[in-house]
């Protein structure tokens, strides 16, 4: 199967959420793709939509190898294994971090200015993107919103290879997909149309969202 575009998709995962309409969920998005995915959820249930960043850690010398990732409220999470194997050091870890951590705060400060983060403690947060491959920056914004003690922790994506929904299932309370084909190569092999997201887009539906608010 293969979605027209992140709009259907999100309209197909919120029917796949509808045991928890009505229960003020908050809804976070991974930008900018999941945003478009996370707006028809947000509308079928209700509740809040806001955002969740979380940025990989390059290795020294090779920036798209990831060592660990990094979210925006400063949460670390290492490939361990990795790490040892390239004998990174901890002073690298921090700075390659920090840095990481402030173009977090930057694109969070573009998307939503000086508005206060929505609280986690008690709440229903359903987690959005548009895909998901390996997993591994999904899961350092996993363990950093569980660290904050949701009472309920979902994970809602369209599509991603089963050993990555596998890997993910322990880290929720509840995994609602559409699709885990074995053969994957991208997540953007399943979409008819998977054209970039643009900053102006995301902020749209935020102050969309937040103009409901007011």
């Amino acid at each position: 199967m293969i979605f027209k575009d992140r709009r259907q998709a999100g309209e197909e995962l919120a029917q796949k959420l509808e045991e928890y309409r009505g229960r003020d969920p908050l809804v976070l998005a991974v930008p900018r793709g999941g945003i478009t995915v996370a707006e028809p959820v947000w509308a079928a249930l209700g509740g809040e939509i806001d955002l969740i960043i979380t940025r990989k850690i390059g290795a020294p010398y090779q920036p798209e190898l990831a060592i660990g990732a990094v979210t925006g409220d400063g949460f670390v999470m290492l490939n361990e294994e990795l790490v040892s194997r390239l004998n990174v050091d901890q002073e690298y870890i921090n700075q390659a971090a920090e840095k990481e951590k402030n173009e977090i705060r930057r694109r969070l400060g573009k998307y939503r200015g000086s508005r206060p983060l929505p609280a986690i403690d008690g709440r229903l947060v359903i987690l959005v993107d548009d895909g998901v491959a390996t997993g591994y920056t999904l899961l350092a914004a996993l363990r950093s919103l569980q660290e904050k003690k949701p009472s309920r922790l979902v994970l809602a994506v369209p599509v991603g290879p089963p050993d990555t929904f596998e890997r993910l299932r322990g880290e929720v309370d509840d995994l609602v997909y559409l699709q885990a084909p074995e053969s994957f190569a991208a997540v953007g092999q399943f979409y008819r149309h998977f054209e970039q997201v643009g900053d102006e887009e995301v902020k749209a539906v935020l102050e969309k969202a937040w103009q409901g608010e007011d």
